[in-house]
This record gives structure tokens, C-alpha cells and sequence, in this order.
């Protein structure tokens, strides 16, 4: 009850640094599961450059898995958040019961599925002769902690949208410091290479689900996972869908995306241009995962008095969070132009490598600067329970504009790689425009449908 008082009274500026901060936090942590495997790979003698391409390879999958913790877990929480904003507590825990269930069943169907089709699935992403089996190796390792991925990123979206953010935090910070200090020990100490990476991840992702059902069956919590509660009802099942859809597409289109990105850079660039962007995709994770920490900070604040219809309190919240993810990106966009080397040198000590990342890197983020507005808007259509427009932008920037460019821009240009790296920030200029001015005009709607608390708004 505490929890919920403070989201529906406390200071707004206040309460939304208190709850992003670690969430922050907790998505540049999360971020390390892969990224500190990659800076260990990229650094194994003489076959590093090969062995970080191979694992590259491997992140539509792994995004892919992620994802469909995203459709459930992100497309639950924010409706039980809504919920618990009406005082419905029941409905709320119904939610989340119906979300472990279909965690579970997911996590058996990733599994088979992938495992039957693995070396198709390879060669199709653009794995060569000199990289495919280190993409093999990692992947059917990873691929046997999937049902931990989904419990501890999946479920974790109920903690923050309790309100409990240092909890939420504590969730990735346990694995991403277990999978730090594996990494090294499996695969340089019993010289396991990729395959020790891989164990290291998902060692630390099973611990971090340990961790989330233990607070969710505990006594802290405000939602509790509860056995008659964990059949699947098919009506509130669609509704959970029908949010995540669109986190789903944000995150699954990554794969198909990095399957087009590989496959044009293979063709015309070879293994230097795949492991590139290996790089930059790492770069650009960094870069945005943190945008979404913020985001998710300010969901229980937007959900919960969107839930209570105060009106003050959500125009503010969000004015807020649009201020903050401007900021943001446009400070961490200037640092990545000036000084690109020190971001690529993490990843490699190629100089071969490191010199064509650096160019490619300032094309690929050309934009970037304003991404914090895409996000922001993007995910504040997510917290007021609005799935079609979400769902609509999740499309535009990716499949809609993205994809084609890939194909498109080469036709005009001589540089075909040049090209490739440069349809990221064409499609990002041109669905930044168009989300800008929708989240204008249906935000006005949204808020027109709610009473204007006088009370309430002087708290903020």
C-alpha cells in the first residue's frame, strides 16, 4: 500500500529518478551479459577476430529468445500496473500467474525449435566456413538456459512495476557480476573458449531467476504468484499479447534485422564488415538499453495514475521522461563522434578492425541523437495501454523503413557497404519525424479522456 501511495502522490521529478535510476542501471548491467563476453572473445589469442564474428552470428537468436520475454513479461506488467491503480489486486495477480505459465511453455518451445534448426538458422544469418563453428558452439550451450532468460527478464518487469526498482536492479546486477567473473576463469582459466562464455551466461541467468521467484513468491512483494492463478485464461492471455506485441516486434526485428545487416555486409565486405557490426550493434545496445531503463522507471508512475485517471500526474511524468531521454542520447551521441576508438578498442585489438569500425560507427549512429525521443514516446504509448500504435511505430522504423533501406540504397550508391551502415540513420531521421508528431496528437486524446485532479496535481 506504501508503494502504491507514493506512485499516486509523491514528487514526480523525484519519484521517476528514484525508480530509473536503477533501472538504469539494471539495463547497462543487463547489457553485459553479452558485451563482456564479447570483450573476452574479441581478445582470445590468434583466433579472436574470427571467434567474437562466429558469436556475433549467433544475437538474432539470442535477441530472439529475449524478445519473447518481452512479449510477456512487458506486455503483462504495465496491465497489472493499470490494475493495481484501480485497486484491482486479484486481476493484477491473475495477469502475472497467466505470465508464468506462458513463460515456461515458450521457453520448451525456443528450445526444440532452435535446437532442430540450428545450423540452418547459421548459415542462413551469414556464419561462413571460418565462423560457424564458434557460432555453434556458443549457441547450443546458451540455448539450454533459455527457460532462465525468460524467468528473469520476463518476470523482472512485474518487480519494476511494483515500484520495488532496486530489487528489479539487484535481479540483473547478481547475474551480470556471477557472468563478469566466470567469464574469465571458463575461458581462459580451463581454456574453454566460446563454449566457456557461454556457460558463464547462462550460470549467472539462472541465478538471477532464482532471485525473481523467490521475491515474487515472498512476503515484500505486492503481487504474489500463486498456484490458482497460473491457468491460462485465453481472453486476459490475448490482452497480454496484444500489449507486448509491439516490445516483441522492437526486439525480434532486431534479429531479422541483423540477419539483412549480415548477409549485405557478408556479400560485400566479407568477415571484416560482419565483425564490425558486431561492434556497433554492441555500441549501439549500450546506447539505447539505458533509454529503456529510464523508460521503464517511469512506466509505474504513468500506468498507476493513468489507472486512477489523474491526469496532472501522467502529462508530467511524461514530460519529464521526454526531457531526460533527449538529454541522454544527444550527450552520449557527441561523446561516440568524437572519440569512436575508445568504444570500437573494447571489443578488439585488431587494428585492421578497429580502423574500419571507427568509420563505420560514426555513419551508424549518425542519428542517434535523437533517438531518445523515439524511445520515450514509444514506450509511453506502451504504459497507457495503447498496443495498436506502439505496435504501429515498433514496425515503421524496422520493417517498414530500415529493411528496404538495406536493399535500396546500395542501387544508388558505389560504396555498397557505405551505403548499408548509412540506412540506419536515413530510417531512424524518418520515423523519429513521424512518432513525434503521432505520440502529439494522440496524447492529446489520451489525456482529454481523463478528470483533471486539483487535489492530486498539486503533489507533483
Amino acid at each position: 500500500m506504501e508503494q502504491q501511495n507514493i506512485l499516486a502522490t509523491g514528487n514526480i521529478v523525484k519519484l521517476l529518478f528514484r525508480l530509473a535510476l536503477p533501472s538504469i542501471t539494471a539495463q547497462i548491467i543487463n547489457v553485459l551479459y553479452n558485451m563482456v563476453d564479447r570483450m573476452f572473445i574479441g581478445h582470445i589469442s590468434e583466433i579472436g577476430s574470427m571467434a567474437l564474428t562466429g558469436v556475433g552470428i549467433t544475437f538474432p537468436i539470442i535477441t530472439l529468445i529475449s524478445a519473447f520475454s518481452g512479449l510477456i513479461g512487458m506486455g503483462g506488467a504495465p496491465l497489472a500496473a493499470i490494475e493495481m491503480g484501480k485497486q484491482n489486486i486479484q486481476k493484477a495477480e491473475k495477469i502475472l500467474g497467466n505470465c508464468v505459465t506462458s513463460l515456461v511453455v515458450t521457453s520448451i518451445f525456443l528450445m526444440a525449435f532452435i535446437f532442430y534448426f540450428q545450423n540452418t538458422l547459421l548459415s542462413f544469418f551469414g556464419a561462413s566456413e571460418n565462423t560457424i563453428q564458434y557460432a555453434s558452439d556458443y549457441l547450443t550451450i546458451y540455448v539450454c538456459g533459455t527457460l532462465f532468460v525468460q524467468i528473469s527478464l520476463g518476470l523482472n518487469t512485474f518487480i519494476t512495476s511494483q515500484g520495488f526498482a532496486k530489487t528489479s536492479m539487484s535481479t540483473v546486477m547478481i547475474g551480470a557480476i556471477l557472468n563478469i567473473i566466470l567469464d574469465p576463469i571458463l575461458i581462459f582459466g580451463f581454456d574453454m573458449g566460446v563454449k566457456g562464455a557461454a556457460f558463464a551466461t547462462i550460470l549467472s541467468q539462472c541465478v538471477s531467476a532464482i532471485w525473481v521467484m523467490r521475491f515474487l513468491t515472498g512476503k515484500n512483494t505486492k503481487l504474489r504468484i500463486k498456484k490458482q492463478y497460473l491457468k491460462i485464461e485465453q481472453k486476459l492471455l490475448f490482452s497480454i499479447l496484444a500489449l507486448g506485441i509491439s516490445p516483441f516486434i522492437m526486439q525480434s526485428t532486431e534479429s531479422l534485422l541483423t540477419i539483412c545487416l549480415n548477409t549485405s555486409l557478408q556479400k560485400y565486405g566479407g568477415d571484416l564488415a560482419v565483425g564490425s557490426m558486431t561492434i556497433l550493434t554492441s555500441i549501439m545496445q549500450f546506447s539505447m538499453l539505458p533509454l529503456l531503463g529510464l523508460t521503464q522507471g517511469a512506466q509505474p508512475i504513468v500506468s498507476f495514475n493513468y489507472g486512477a485517471k489523474q491526469k496532472q500526474r501522467v502529462k508530467k511524468t511524461i514530460f519529464i521522461l521526454l526531457c531526460s531521454c533527449f538529454c541522454y542520447s544527444f550527450t552520449l551521441w557527441l561523446i561516440i563522434m568524437l572519440f569512436p576508438h575508445l568504444f570500437v578498442r573494447i571489443f578488439t585489438n585488431s587494428s585492421e578492425l578497429i580502423s574500419f569500425s571507427c568509420w563505420a560507427l560514426r555513419i551508424f549512429m549518425g542519428v542517434s541523437c535523437i533517438m531518445g525521443i523515439q524511445i520515450g514516446c514509444q514506450q509511453s504509448f506502451l504504459a497507457l495501454g495503447q498496443a495498436k500504435v506502439s505496435m504501429f511505430l515498433a514496425l515503421l522504423r524496422k520493417i517498414i523503413l530500415l529493411i528496404p533501406l538495406i536493399y535500396i540504397l546500395p542501387l544508388f550508391f558505389e560504396n555498397k557497404v557505405f551505403s548499408i551502415f548509412l540506412a540506419e540513420p536515413v530510417a531512424d531521421s524518418i520515423s523519429i519525424t513521424t512518432t513525434s508528431i503521432l505520440f502529439y496528437i494522440q496524447f492529446r486524446k489520451i489525456l482529454s479522456t481523463l478528470s483533471d485532479n486539483v487535489e492530486n496535481s498539486k503533489t507533483a
